[in-house]
């Protein structure tokens, strides 16, 4: 009996272990102060400075009790740090970094920061690292004599926390309500969480999970970071989408066959179908193309002058927004992606071209002798951030990639091809969706629509990298570029997932048609989604 307990107990221990995905919150810890700031680990204990009390505060992480606390060495106490032996703070009133005996509080050493408006503080083995809210920057700078040795932008407008994990920086934005993953050696922002709370602060790392200080709330979060679930979800709608796919004759002649090809969207992270999939008319057949995507197939005959056609289809769904949380020393090789995910997706086609020289040239040059999956990735998707500018004039549109490259422009459907076409000449696998956007209001109206691609890494499956959404021209903030990386808004519902060149949707997304004539016939066609929300009716009504 004892030896059957111990078990039961040892399978809870290691169920409590596994519970969550990343981002999730493991612990919440009320601070002992109404205002902190600067968040340490010294892996065993927490430290935290609070501004009002002008206290550091020892805490035990596990039942979160105070276990001792001295003053702070200024009146505006802001980072602290943990360099395996002493703690490193900064004063954002001195503007002065103090290294500090945890045991007794005394200050054994006082630095010039070098930063106007410092937040908060990490070390990383040899230098101290500075966050810098105003001007939005991140500072190394020397333990020996405080200068700066090396600096680039912050991810966003306001950094608050700051944590080294070992190899990447973490910082908090308090302007965006994210925790950026950040490359030291570059300043390069590799993924991105939503923080748990309104005002994230102070940053520390556990070992394998990051601490956060939330300022408003007066709680530290522990949050996990590795798992193999990397899914989360936010900003729930309930919308309802008709797609119309329009087809005019003007005549005066007859269009003989007209067949019209809509693929049918399903649930997938970032929605969730209420109902089925209606269609108005019942299609004459339902097909499945060369990838596996379902589409609905209305034929027509012998429409006159002066006719028209509309089917459509009409679906109720949950919308999401969706991350996925990215580490890139995570991510497996490409020997692990299955291989018939890579013999499929790594296909050439017309819109791609692998074999023209400035695909194949371009792409050994940007990436060189990489191995990692999102290395690859990520160098091609910031080359192409980096090239390519947004412009669907004076041409463009569906341009091949080489075109696409040479030109320098492109839409979101060539910034797609472009991605498409470089990935898979270096042997990873990648397709493209298609989507109705959301554009303002619920309810709305989209004749635009809008494509980007999705990568295969393992062991994580299908990732969105929108290219098209990474661009977002000088002088954007570094975090913006991640958002095109794992990140998709709630604002879509997806049609379509493709590898281009099947025989009904061609290289296209949500639709696809093709049709005969006799005679003279002027055609006008015309796609459009109606967006409609679901639920009680809203008013702004004035408070009595």
């Amino acid at each position: 009996m004892k030896k059957l307990g111990l078990c039961v107990c040892l399978i809870a221990l290691l169920a409590a272990l596994s519970w969550g995905k990343v981002g999730d919150v493991l612990k919440v810890i009320k601070t002992p102060g109404p205002c902190p700031t600067g968040l340490a680990f010294d892996g065993k204990h927490l430290w935290l400075a609070d501004d009002f009390t002008d206290k550091i505060y020892k805490i035990d992480p596990e039942t979160g009790n105070v276990l001792s606390s001295f003053e702070s060495p200024g009146h505006h106490p802001e980072g602290l740090a943990w360099d395996g032996q002493y703690l490193w703070h900064i004063d954002s009133g001195e503007k002065l970094m103090y290294k500090l005996d945890p045991e007794t509080g005394r200050t054994l050493s006082i630095l010039e920061s070098n930063s106007p408006n410092p937040r908060d503080l990490a070390w990383d083995g040899e230098y101290i690292w500075i966050a810098d809210f105003k001007s939005d920057t991140l500072l190394k700078v020397s333990t020996v004599d405080g200068m700066m040795v090396q600096t680039f932008p912050s991810p966003a407008g306001e950094p608050a926390g700051l944590a080294f994990d070992g190899k990447y920086l973490w910082v908090t934005d308090r302007s965006e309500d994210r925790i950026y993953l950040v490359n030291p050696s570059d300043g390069l922002c590799l993924s991105s969480l939503r923080s748990y709370g309104p005002f994230p602060y102070g940053l520390a790392w556990g070992g394998d999970a990051l601490w956060n200080v939330d300022y408003e709330n007066d709680e530290i979060y522990k949050v996990k970071i590795f798992d193999t679930d990397i899914v989360t979800k936010w900003d729930e709608r309930r919308l309802s989408l008709r797609f119309v796919k329009e087809l005019r004759n003007y005549g005066p002649g007859t269009v003989k066959t007209l067949d019209i090809y809509l693929p049918i969207p399903d649930n997938r992270d970032n929605q969730a179908l209420l109902t089925a999939v209606r269609f108005d008319p019942k299609p004459n057949e339902v097909i499945e193309d060369s990838w596996g995507q379902k589409i609905a197939h209305f034929a027509f005959k012998d429409l006159k002058g002066y006719s028209i056609v509309r089917p459509a289809w009409t679906v109720d769904a949950k919308i999401f927004a969706v991350e996925y949380f990215i580490y890139p020393d995570k991510v497996g090789a490409l020997e692990d992606i299955p291989p018939d995910i890579r013999s499929k997706y790594t296909q050439d086609g017309d819109k791609y071209r692998m074999s023209d020289p400035i695909i194949r040239e371009l792409a050994r040059k940007i990436v060189g002798g990489e191995k990692n999956p999102y290395w690859i990735v990520r160098r091609v998707y910031e080359y192409l951030a980096d090239h390519l500018e947004y412009n669907l004039k004076p041409v463009g549109g569906w341009n091949p990639a080489p075109t696409v490259l040479r030109r320098g422009t492109a839409s979101c459907s060539e910034y797609s091809y472009s991605m498409i076409a470089l990935c898979r000449s270096l042997g990873v696998p990648i397709r493209y969706v298609g989507a109705v956007s959301l554009r303002g209001d619920d309810a709305s109206f989209d004749d635009v629509f809008h494509r980007w691609t999705e990568v295969y890494l393992p062991p994580y499956g299908w990732i969105p990298f929108d290219v098209n959404k990474g661009d977002r021209g000088e002088g954007a903030p570094p975090g913006d570029k991640v958002l095109g990386i794992g990140n998709i808004a709630a604002r879509y519902v997806i049609t379509t997932e493709n590898g281009g060149g099947d025989q009904y949707l061609w290289f296209g997304y949500n639709y696809g048609f093709k049709w005969t004539s006799e005679g003279q016939c002027r055609i006008h066609e015309e796609s459009y989604g109606l967006w409609s929300p679901l639920g009680d009716k809203k008013y702004h009504k004035p408070m009595k």
